[in-house]
């Protein structure tokens, strides 16, 4: 199987089959819903996915290793996060 996330920079096989279950199976599936939103989906799937994934997509869309997200880019990403009243993290 040709899986185009797995191509993608932090992103393995349980995050790809994560996304794939909310509808994600491209690079730009995964570009027009955006991080944020991609990740709201897959918490509310019930997939018990930590923040790290939240910075994993990002990363995978910046092509840049999510540990390489300045604390300023995370914390910009948390407050979007954290701006739904429906949010789970």
């Amino acid at each position: 199987m040709n899986d185009e996330l797995l191509q993608l920079k932090n992103l393995g096989k349980t995050s790809s089959q994560w996304l794939h279950a909310v509808g994600i199976h491209s690079e730009s599936d995964l570009r027009r819903m955006g991080s944020v939103d991609a990740y709201r989906a897959v918490k509310a799937r019930g997939f018990r996915a930590s923040k790290v994934l939240l910075y994993a997509i990002e990363g995978a869309l910046l092509d840049i290793h999510w540990n390489e997200l300045p604390p300023q880019h995370k914390a910009v990403l948390n407050n979007q996060l954290q701006s739904n009243p429906h949010n789970k993290s």
